[in-house]
C-alpha cells in the first residue's frame, strides 16, 4: 500500500492513502481507519476518515508515557501506522455498505438552482430531476458542518461549478450539487452549492446515537416525493 504520512500540528498525523476523490479510495481509507482503531494505538484519541486521508490525533503526553523518545513522538507514532497498516488484510473492507433512501422534493422553493444548472446543462429541469434521483451514491466522508455528506457518483452531466456568490443562509435539508459531487445541507449555514431540492430528514440529530443520518461508506438513493409528501413528512416527529 502506498501511503505517506505527515504531521498535523504536535498533536496529528494524517495519513495519506489515495490522491484521487474516488470510491474505491474512500472505501481503502475506511477499511484502513478501521484497521487502525482495532490496533487501539497507544496514545491515539480520534481518528478521522475523509476521502483519501485518516487523520490520528494523539496525546504527546500519553505517547511518552507508552515509551515514545522525547525527540520525534510523531516519527515513533508514524512507524507504528505503518506497522500496523502493512499487516491490513488485502481483500480488506470496510463495514458492510448499506443502502440509505432519501427523499427530495425538486419543487418551488426548495430548488432556487434547478432552472439554472439544467440551463447550464442544456437539460430541461426534470431530466436535471430524473440524473439526479436516478444515480446511486457514495458517501466519502461528512464535513463542513455536522453531518454533511460529501457523496460521489453525480451523473457527469450535471457537474456544474459552485454558485459565483455563496448564499449567507442556506436552509437544513437542501439537496445540493457542485464541482461532480452532491450534498445535503443538515443545518442552517452559509454555502455555495447549487440548490435543486430539499429533504424532509433529519441528517443531524445530535440527541441520537450515532448522531447523524448517513455514515462514511453508506449508499445513498435519492427518492422523488411532492410538496404535499414533503409536509407531511416534516410533521412527523
Amino acid at each position: 500500500m502506498n501511503l505517506e504520512i505527515t504531521s498535523l500540528g504536535d498533536h496529528a498525523l494524517v495519513v495519506s492513502l489515495a490522491d484521487r476523490v474516488e470510491a474505491v479510495a474512500a472505501r481503502r481509507v475506511q477499511a484502513a481507519c478501521e484497521w487502525l482503531a482495532s490496533a487501539a494505538l497507544p496514545g491515539v484519541a480520534e481518528l478521522v476518515p475523509a476521502a483519501t486521508t485518516v487523520t490520528l490525533f494523539y496525546s504527546p503526553t500519553e505517547l511518552l508515557a507508552a515509551g515514545g523518545p522525547t525527540t520525534d513522538l510523531a516519527g515513533w507514532l508514524a512507524a507504528r501506522v505503518r506497522e500496523r497498516l502493512a499487516t491490513l488484510p488485502k481483500a480488506s473492507a470496510s463495514r458492510q455498505a448499506r443502502l440509505v433512501e432519501v427523499l427530495v422534493c425538486y419543487d418551488g422553493e426548495f430548488g432556487p438552482d434547478l432552472e439554472a444548472v439544467a440551463a447550464r446543462a442544456n437539460l430541461s429541469a426534470e431530466e436535471v430531476i430524473a440524473l439526479h434521483s436516478g444515480a446511486e451514491y457514495f458517501v466519502l466522508q461528512l464535513g463542513f458542518s455536522p453531518g454533511f455528506p460529501y457523496l460521489h457518483g453525480l451523473p457527469a452531466e450535471l457537474a456544474v461549478p459552485r454558485r459565483d456568490t455563496p448564499r449567507t443562509v442556506v436552509p437544513a435539508g437542501s439537496v445540493a450539487i457542485a464541482n461532480g459531487q452532491s450534498g445535503i445541507y443538515p443545518i442552517a449555514t452559509p454555502g455555495g452549492w447549487n440548490l435543486i431540492g430539499r429533504t424532509p430528514l433529519r441528517l443531524f440529530r445530535p440527541d441520537q446515537q450515532p448522531p447523524t443520518l448517513l455514515e462514511p461508506g453508506d449508499r445513498v438513493k435519492f427518492r422523488v416525493i411532492s410538496f404535499a409528501e414533503f409536509e407531511r413528512w416534516e410533521a412527523t416527529p
